[in-house]
């Protein structure tokens, strides 16, 4: 049986404590008994005590922290207990640690991840189930990726270490319990690109999809079961890519699919407006825009905060329905 999400995160975490005595790993309740909020640093300051750290109650200070070891020369991984306090963390990201790469005459690295776990379907309420990924898109100097259930945290951590520059991992949290590589069997999994891949799923033989869904992390399975409700009910193919790098994005890999389907949704939890699926959408219409049968869907959640009884958290939350009922009006144009 293959590790959950959960351990193989918690393997890459500590593959890249032992193959660097640089590396810090920093944030609230992190070290063992405890092993953090959901687990993920289990075991890790039993094996380097040094180097990971249980940190004071201050977002600003735990991401300030990091950012310091880093410019000195060192590199940090920090948590966010939970991602919705990424704002109180928001001056050190965005005026101190992505601007300092370039700002004093010279570049200079700054090996830094900021670990952020998201997303509702917890029962966590407003304030602990946001999905706060667009507040951080176009920031100069800082990259974003998103964990799934089909991209190793090994390669993924390693990637985003050895940018030089400061990175964000959001992290869904449905997906700490979810089995690695685990999908239905109506599906054919590949890749596209190398340096960020980017997973794709395809149904079994089946020709030219009718649509391609674009569904990082989390919402990813709710794309993937929209895929197969559509194609068993309606004979709707759908295809479903997975990218692992939300910004900045690399749209070249996946441009003979998406125009292949001609048809295009954009799955995201978050609220709509200034999203990073506003800003792919944009990029795919300049590049397509005259191979396009529609134009790009958007899918997110409604514009609400999360309410935490699970019946109320469902009717705001992007679902399987309303992925359907989007590709449903798109392959109707």
């Amino acid at each position: 049986m293959t590790a959950r999400v959960v351990e193989n995160l918690n393997t890459g975490l500590r593959t890249v404590l032992d193959a660097d005595e640089r590396l810090y790993v920093l944030g609230e309740d992190i070290a063992d008994p405890y092993g953090g909020a959901f687990k993920v640093t289990r075991g890790l300051s039993a094996a380097h005590p040094e180097r990971v750290r249980s940190t004071p109650i201050s977002e600003g200070a735990i991401v300030g922290t990091g950012a310091g070891l880093a410019l000195a020369g060192d590199k940090a991984i920090v948590e966010m207990m939970f991602g919705d306090f990424v704002a109180l963390a928001f001056d050190q990201i965005v005026n101190f640690a992505s601007r300092s790469v370039s700002m004093y005459g010279r570049r200079i690295p700054l090996h830094l991840v900021i670990r952020c776990p998201v997303g509702g379907g917890r029962g966590y309420g407003p304030t602990h189930s946001g999905s706060p990924q667009k507040h951080f898109i176009g920031v100069p100097g800082l990259s974003l990726f998103e964990m799934s259930a089909f991209h190793d945290n090994t390669a993924l951590l390693e990637r985003a270490l050895g940018l030089g520059h400061p990175a964000i991992l959001f992290e869904d949290k449905v997906l700490y319990t979810r089995r690695m590589h685990d999908h239905d069997p109506i599906f054919h999994r590949a890749q596209l690109g190398t340096t960020d891949p980017c997973a794709r799923f395809t149904i079994t033989g089946a020709d030219t999809p009718d649509c391609v869904l674009i569904a990082p992390g989390g919402v990813a399975e709710r794309a993937l079961a929209a895929a197969r409700s559509l194609l068993l009910s309606q004979e709707i193919v759908c295809e479903v890519l997975v990218p692992s790098r939300l910004y900045p994005f690399d749209l070249e890999p996946l441009l003979p699919a998406l125009a292949a389907g001609r048809r295009v949704c954009v799955i995201e939890e978050s609220t709509a407006g200034g999203t990073w699926g506003s800003d792919i959408a944009h990029q795919i219409h300049t590049a397509l825009w005259d191979r396009l049968a529609a134009p790009v869907r958007l899918v997110h959640s409604a514009d609400a905060i999360i309410p935490a009884a699970p019946h109320l958290e469902q009717e705001v939350l992007v679902g399987t329905r309303d992925i359907v009922q989007a590709v449903e009006e798109v392959t109707s144009q």
